[in-house]
């Protein structure tokens, strides 16, 4: 705005004692003055630099500098945002001489010290920045517009006419067969012709897996018995057989010893293979002391 109304402004206790005095205000209301701040902005302020007037809570934006103090080594510097504050047209306006007097005491003489509690921790709010209004008016997004009001009945909402599957539309398509003296007849499929980077694959035939037959059933059978030296097999025997097997390991040693096949089956016993054994011992034994003479 062009003239903004400042209340509750001061942000430095000395400043309140200052105005009071000069106000000759007794009545300890520390926030009393009010200013007419026309056509100005606000300032940013760092150290050294003292804020000494705000805007308040009543104008916006909210608690931000708009007159500050300074000392730059032996002189001083006093920064307000308004040039037009001082003018005759607003200088007579609230307590705008005041706070000029106020100013011109503190750049003039040292009766004004300012409080140094209050200059460390002003009460001020942070710097933030408003969108340019003027320039965002100026791109309008037409897309966007206020939605409408959504029916009780949802199924309003949905078009049935922008997809449809009827014949309402087939009798002026057969009169445009008329028209354009087309032929009526059914359609025909036109076969696609696809173009084919890779020759054109034929389908892999694989001879069908009949069952083959089971295998012959073959006995079991110990290969042990077949494979191994006869004094292997007698020793094997030996270990099997105790005192009471003596007739089954004399029948089973004559058959690996080959004395079952020199008997008929009829014939054969343990005591028939003994006798054939011991005979053949004692011709072994014979030939060999004929041998030695």
């Amino acid at each position: 705005p062009k003239e903004v109304l400042i209340t509750g402004g001061l942000l430095n206790r000395e400043i309140t004692k200052a105005t009071q005095s000069l106000h000759h205000d007794t009545d300890g209301n520390t926030t009393s003055m009010s200013l007419l701040y026309p056509f100005g902005s606000t300032v940013s302020v760092r150290k050294p630099a003292i804020p000494i007037v705000s805007t308040g809570t009543a104008s916006y934006p909210l608690n931000r500098p708009v007159c500050a103090f300074a000392r730059a080594g032996k002189g001083k510097i006093v920064v307000l945002g308004s040039v037009a504050f001082a003018r005759d047209s607003y200088i007579d306006k609230e307590d705008n001489y005041l706070l000029l007097e106020i100013i011109l005491e503190w750049l003039t003489g040292s009766n004004i010290n300012i409080n140094q509690i209050d200059a460390d921790d002003p009460d001020v709010s942070d710097y933030y920045y408003l969108p340019y209004t003027c320039k965002l008016a100026n791109r309008v997004y037409f897309s966007l517009q206020e939605c409408d009001e959504i029916p009780r009945d949802f199924t309003r909402l949905y078009n049935h006419s922008l997809y449809a599957l009827d014949s309402s539309v087939l009798p002026d398509v057969l009169e445009a067969y008329k028209e354009f003296q087309i032929k009526h007849e059914p359609l025909q499929l036109i076969s696609p012709q696809f173009e084919a980077p890779l020759p054109s694959l034929n389908a892999a035939v694989f001879l069908p897996e009949l069952d083959e037959g089971a295998p012959p059933l073959l006995e079991l059978y110990d290969l042990d018995d077949h494979f191994s030296s006869p004094r292997i097999r007698l020793a094997q025997l030996t270990n099997k057989c105790t005192d009471t097997d003596l007739d089954y390991f004399i029948q089973e040693s004559a058959k690996i010893l080959g004395v079952d096949d020199k008997v008929s089956v009829s014939e054969r016993s343990s005591k028939l293979y003994l006798e054939l054994i011991l005979s053949q011992l004692m011709q072994f034994k014979l030939s060999a002391i004929d041998e030695q003479f």
